[in-house]
């Protein structure tokens, strides 16, 4: 789905009185610490949206080598967890294009985030709705299990 096209289903959405909630990330590599957020994410609304870096934006900002896997295969995936209705996927490095398409009464972002330190912070409250922070507060970053499988592989290469 493209952003466009979330932004329209949502308007269609929120005409029906449906609290419309938007969580995004790269999802490089997805794990239980992402299933956990996705759940958490989408129990504060009756919709969730999951915006997606795409390839190129997760290679501008998580480095060379990066994403893992292509996003045809994340929106695979993302899109077989219980907890998400929709996958968008976006092409900038932040979601505030998404937030202004989309204009969801909750934007969820995950554990390693704090309300002042979430991009688009300012783009959700300048729709009226507010920022969540939620899910698993143990440490799953994908940075650092991606980390601990290069450790382990070097001490065995």
């Amino acid at each position: 789905m493209t952003p466009e096209e979330a932004g329209s289903l949502s308007a269609r959405l929120r005409a029906d009185g449906k609290r419309v909630v938007l969580a995004n990330g790269c999802f490089d590599l997805l794990h239980v610490g992402h299933v956990r957020y996705l759940d958490a994410a989408r129990a504060l609304g009756d919709v969730l949206f999951v915006g997606l870096n795409s390839d190129a934006t997760v290679a501008r900002l998580k480095g060379p080598g990066r994403p893992l896997m292509p996003a045809v295969e994340r929106v695979e995936m993302l899109g077989a967890l219980r907890a998400v209705d929709h996958v968008v996927v976006f092409d900038e490095d932040t979601a505030d294009r998404l937030v202004a398409l989309v204009r969801p009464a909750v934007h969820a972002k995950g554990t390693d985030y704090t309300e002042a330190t979430v991009p688009e912070a300012a783009s959700v409250r300048a729709i009226g709705g507010h920022v969540a922070i939620v899910g698993d507060p143990k440490a799953h970053a994908t940075r650092e299990l991606i980390a601990r499988i290069r450790e382990r592989f070097d001490a065995t290469a």
